[in-house]
Order: structure tokens, then C-alpha cells, then sequence
């Protein structure tokens, strides 16, 4: 059955036509992959479905009653204080029904021969049991911890959270939904593999449709079952997953490309014969066969197929390192405590290696310590002789916001000329008014280009990448991983692309807590040593969960036994969700006030940079005497919010 139709949808902001005359049908069950360049259209497509944008042109149709679920790529802010009330709130209508049952409990005991009040009891509570009330928490307790919340950050205020930690929380609000369609745009740009594989698993067993937006290859091949590829406004629709798709797409652009040749070669041989007869004797066919080109030209010549690929990257190493590039031996890396203590590594010239590991384990710690951005908390490492590094990282640092993309390639010179700049920013489709953008007017994927054209002029032997794909397109992901398969330099990458790492890396850093295992080999070696790493652990944890071997203190307890459980645990949660009520209140109060705070200092600062150039001395003297004393009030506001923040936590 379709539940949304869209009928020639077109919209266009100003004069750029970002969608043009899409239609197509997404029908109950439906599985779908939405692929396409960087600024093709997908994220559009999207937010016409879900409702936020109004198509130009055309119509879309949704069935009655479709409650849509879609994660943006920037979503806002969660409902709720910290990341278990903000799950909570999913529920909010289920707990508030709790409470009533709660209440009918309390009277029923006291009036237990009322049948009027026992039947009432019981119709609620099976209410309550249908809507899930006996398991949301259970259902809760899923979602955090195949996110990677582990319950010591339950109780965390989401003002405290990184972007990538609050986008997780909203993708664990929309899962808890269970909307009849789920809209995910790059869901998998901050989670860690684990993560991502229970995604896969979570998904598999969801009901309703499902479009996504990813560059995550391996996601696609496991979660959809047809993709539709939007590119330069146009809308097409293959079955099959990503992998099915890829030749196909082949087979029908050759397809076309036949046809527009064909298209050609009639266009040129017509307009000859009318050139050479179109003053002679046969005046008259040549005029006729104008008219009717004329017409096929308006009417039925396609387009030229567009080629879609824009960029080109070509990585050359300078000059020949010597055999070990990079050594280090008990290396702890952190910040004020150890977050990780690297025994023995060593990256040999040639090796490509990946970091792979779960989320706030340390791999981009790792990275900038043996880069030198970050000191080591013990142990030693060193370069070989003839490393130069080239480095990438996922936040783009490295950038100088004010500079511009020609500025940051060229530097000043010191890394090449001005037309090399610019011939490599052109291979990345960064060419013509956009080298001349500052960066901070760029998006993502244009910022990670940026970055790629330096190397390309670097002459880098060692490239050290942190999460290199992360803001590419999937054609663009392909054609930098095929660059680095023929890199004759050494590589250092952190990712969680899955299908990058098994065609890219050679060996393997897994970190985890006990520190870094080397493995010698890729991606399905490390599958197999940590297939073989969870059987030991899973072993183990049976083995210490028995108790002698006696069978029947194994018996599970039975539903109502459960279902008192989770009643008497819900209490305490609610209990403890009260206490920390007035902390919480507290705490977003202090830091209004610091908001407001920093804002008239901000402006404090504007007044004292105005006085000065207007050499109004005795102003400005007054002005930085009201600055101290405000300035010296916030740290006093700071003080007060991390000491109520402790408490909370």
C-alpha cells in the first residue's frame, strides 16, 4: 500500500532548481537508500516528505494518520534535562497514565471488595500494559546502551553533551517513537562500529518504511532494499540495495550516453545537409528538414549526460622515508589521566593502518599525540627519518577561519605556487569563484576538500586522516579511497567506514580499554580477532554467573514476578527524578544567568574597543573597571554551576 506519493515535485530556491519534476512512490514496508553528490538534492527530497518545505512545483500525498520520524544531519535540541529524561519524555503520556495506575493501586488495596473501582483498575492497567507501560524502561535501557550510553551518563545534562552525543540522544527519541516512517539524513556520522552494527540490527527489525540518507556503503547494503539516486535535480529509482545499484546506474548512464551520441551524429549530419542545400535546388527539403529538427531539438533530444564525478585527487609521497616511519613503546596518551597505554607500535612504510575502536576510547588522542599536538602522559615515541605528515582531522582545525580555500592550499607560497593551488582546487571541483570563499562560508564536504587539495600539494609521505569520509558524498568517498589504495606513502586513519578500512587498511590498531592490539592484517582479520575476543568475554561471564553448576538457580522469574520488578524500579526512578528536580532548576538558572552575562560583556568589550579608537581614555578606563568586576562576578557564576552540576551528577 503507498503511503506517499509524489506526483512532478520541483523546488527551487531563487533561481536554482534543487529538485525538478520528482515523482515517485514509497509504499508500506518500503526500504530505501537516497544517494547522490554533495548538494544533489537529497536532504530537500527529505524535508518535502517530512513536511518542512512546501514543494515549489507539484504534489506530494501522505495517507491519513502517517506520523513521519526524520533525524536531520543538525537536529535540535532534545526535550528533556539530561539524556534519560529526554527518553522519558517519548513516554510522557505513558508515565502520566502510570501515575493513575498507581494511584487505583493504592485505592484498591484500601477498598478491595469495590467491584466498580477493581474493574476500572483493570481496564486501565491493560491499557497501560498495551501502550508498553510495563517496558519502556526496559525499551529505554536498549536504545542507550546500543548508543553507547553507558549509565554512569544517564543522569548527564544535555547541555553538557558534544553535538555528536546530542544527535545520538535524538536518534534514540525518534527510535523510541516507532513512527510508521523513519527518515534517518547520515545517522551514522557519529556513532562508533559497534553502534552502527546495533543500528543495523535494530532497524532489520523495524516494521514501518524507512529512507535514508547515507555515504556508509556497508549501511546501505544492510538496511535497504531499493535505492533512489537524486543527482543535478533528477530523480531515479533502481531495486536493489547500494551494491545492486551500482552497476545498473552504469548500465543505464551508457545507455543514455549511446543514445545522446546517436542524437548527436543525427544533429550534425542534419544541419550539413541543410547547410550545403539550403540555397540551392532543394531549397525547399532542406527548410523541411530544418523545421522538423527544430521540433526534435524542442521536443525529444535529451540532454548530455552530466558527468557527476567532481573531483579528482592524486596523492604523491616526496621523499622516500626510511623502513620505520613510526615508533612508540608504553605511550600513555590523555589529558589529566590516561585514557590509553600503547605498549608497542610501529608503522612500517607502505602500511596503511586504521584506528579502530568505540567512541571516547582515545583514537584521535592517539593521533594528535603522535603528531605532536598533544603531549604524552609517559612512555616515547618518535618519527623515522624523512617523515613529513600530512594530516586531516574530522573538525577541520586545521583551517584558519578569515583565510579563504585558495589562502589555506597556497600558504602564502610556502607550499607551491598559486596555479598549482589553484589546478588542485579545481580537481576538486573547488574551482572558479569558490577557491576565493572564506572557510568558514564553506560547507563540511568542501572544508574535507580543502584539506585533501593541500595534501595533494604537500608531497606528504605519511597521511594521518581523521575520519576522512565523514563529509563526502559516496562517489567522492570512492575516488579518495582508490587515491589512497594508490598512495605510495604510508597511512594513519581513523574511520568508521567500513567499506574504506576493508579496501584501504593493511593492518589494524583496535583500542580498547586494556590499550592497542596490533593486527597484523584488515578488516576480516580484525572481525575474526574480535569474534573471537567476545566469545572469551561472553564465556567468561557465564561461567561467573553460575552458581555450582545447580540448574535451577538458573530458572528465570516469572512474568508477574518481572513485572513487579520493573514496578518497584520505575518508582525509584521517579523518586530519584523528583530529588534531582530542584538541582536541575537551579542549575539551568545559574547558567541563564551566565549567558546574559557573557552577552553584556561581549558588549562591554565593543564599547572599550570604540572608546579607545575614539581616544576617549577616561571612558575607556571606566568601562574596563565595570568589565572587572562583571568578569570577575562570572567566574564566581562559573564556580556555583559546576559545583550544582557535580551534585546533579
Amino acid at each position: 500500500m503507498s503511503i506517499i506519493v509524489g506526483e512532478k515535485i520541483s523546488q527551487i530556491f531563487g533561481t536554482h532548481e534543487v529538485v525538478r519534476a520528482a515523482s515517485f512512490t514509497l509504499s508500506q514496508g518500503d526500504r530505501v537508500g537516497l544517494v547522490g553528490p554533495n548538494g544533489g538534492g537529497k536532504t530537500t527530497l527529505l524535508r518535502i516528505i517530512g513536511g518542512e518545505y512546501e514543494p515549489t512545483v507539484g504534489r506530494l500525498h501522505r495517507a491519513a494518520g502517517l506520523r513521519i520520524g526524520y533525524l536531520p544531519q543538525d537536529p535540535p535540541a532534545p526535550k528533556g534535562s539530561t539524556i534519560h529524561g529526554a527518553m522519558l519524555e517519548v513516554f510522557a503520556e505513558v508515565r502520566a497514565m502510570e501515575d493513575e495506575v498507581q494511584t487505583l493501586a493504592e485505592r484498591v488495596a484500601e477498598n478491595h471488595e469495590d467491584a466498580e473501582l477493581l474493574e476500572r483498575y483493570g481496564e486501565m492497567q491493560s491499557r497501560f500494559e498495551q501502550l508498553g507501560g510495563y517496558d519502556y524502561g526496559v525499551k529505554i535501557e536498549q536504545i542507550l546502551t546500543g548508543l553507547a550510553f553507558p549509565r554512569d551518563m544517564w543522569d548527564r545534562p544535555l547541555d553538557q553533551l558534544s553535538g555528536g552525543q546530542r544527535t545520538r540522544v535524538y536518534l534514540g527519541t525518534l527510535l523510541l517513537q516507532n513512527p510508521d516512517v523513519i527518515m534517518l539524513d547520515e545517522p551514522t556520522n557519529h556513532l562508533d562500529l559497534d553502534s552502527v552494527e546495533w543500528l543495523e540490527s535494530y532497524l532489520s527489525s523495524y516494521n514501518g518504511s524507512l529512507l535514508v540518507v547515507s555515504h556508509d556503503r556497508y549501511f546501505l547494503d544492510n538496511v535497504t532494499k531499493s535505492t533512489w539516486e537524486i543527482a543535478l535535480g533528477d530523480l531515479q529509482m533502481y531495486r536493489g540495495s547500494y551494491t545492486e545499484f551500482i552497476p545498473k546506474r552504469a548500465e543505464r548512464i551508457a545507455e543514455r550516453v549511446s543514445l545522446w551520441e546517436s542524437q548527436q551524429e543525427y544533429i550534425r549530419k542534419t544541419r550539413e545537409f541543410i547547410n550545403i542545400h539550403i540555397s540551392g535546388q532543394r531549397t525547399k527539403e532542406a527548410q523541411g528538414r530544418r523545421t522538423r529538427l527544430e521540433r526534435f531539438i524542442r521536443d525529444e533530444a535529451i540532454p548530455q549526460p552530466p558527468h557527476l564525478h567532481s573531483m579528482s585527487v592524486s596523492l604523491k609521497a616526496g621523499k622516500r622515508t626510511g623502513d620505520i616511519v613510526l615508533q612508540a613503546h608504553d605511550l600513555a596518551i590523555g589529558y589529566d589521566e590516561p585514557l590509553a597505554v600503547c605498549e608497542k607500535l610501529e608503522l612500517i612504510r607502505g602500511q596503511r593502518v586504521a584506528i579502530l575502536g568505540a567512541n571516547g576510547i582515545g583514537k584521535t588522542t592517539l593521533m594528535r599525540t603522535l603528531l605532536g599536538q598533544i603531549e604524552s602522559l609517559g612512555g616515547e615515541y618518535r618519527l623515522g627519518s624523512n617523515v613529513k605528515c600530512g594530516y586531516l582531522s574530522q573538525t577541520h582545525t586545521e583551517l584558519v577561519p578569515g583565510s579563504t580555500a585558495l589562502d589555506s592550499v597556497h600558504c602564502g607560497g610556502l607550499a607551491c605556487k598559486q596555479e598549482e593551488a589553484l589546478s588542485a582546487l579545481g580537481r576538486l571541483g573547488l574551482g572558479g569563484a569558490t577557491a576565493d570563499k572564506k572557510v568558514e562560508e564553506l560547507s563540511g564536504g568542501q572544508r574535507s576538500r580543502v584539506i585533501l587539495a593541500k595534501l595533494m600539494v604537500l608531497s606528504a609521505n605519511l597521511l594521518m586522516l581523521d575520519e576522512p569520509t565523514n563529509h563526502l558524498d559516496i562517489d567522492s568517498t570512492e575516488i579518495l579511497q582508490k587515491a589512497l589504495q594508490a598512495f605510495d606513502g604510508s597511512v594513519l586513519f581513523v574511520s568508521h567506514d567500513r567499506y574504506l578500512i576493508k579496501n584501504v587498511a593493511t593492518h589494524i590498531w583496535a583500542m580498547d580499554t586494556d590499550g592497542v592490539k596490533v593486527i597484523l592484517g584488515g578488516w576480516e582479520e580484525y572481525l575474526a580477532w574480535r569474534a573471537k575476543k567476545r566469545g572469551a568475554t561472553a564465556g567468561a561471564k557465564k561461567s561467573g554467573g553460575r552458581d555450582d553448576g545447580d540448574d535451577e538457580n538458573d530458572a528465570k522469574p516469572s512474568a508477574e514476578q518481572q513485572r513487579k520488578v520493573r514496578k518497584e524500579n520505575y518508582r525509584e526512578a521517579r523518586k530519584h527524578a523528583n530529588a534531582q528536580q530542584r538541582l536541575q532548576r537551579q542549575h539551568e538558572k545559574i547558567e541563564t544567568d551566565i549567558h546574559e552575562l557573557e552577552a553584556v560583556l561581549a558588549a562591554l568589550n565593543d564599547e572599550i574597543s570604540i572608546a579607545s579608537a575614539n581616544g576617549d581614555m577616561d571612558k575607556v578606563q571606566s568601562l574596563a573597571d565595570d568589565y572587572k568586576q562583571k568578569n570577575a562576578h562570572l567566574r564566581q557564576l562559573w564556580e556555583q554551576w559546576e559545583t550544582v552540576g557535580a551534585e546533579l551528577e
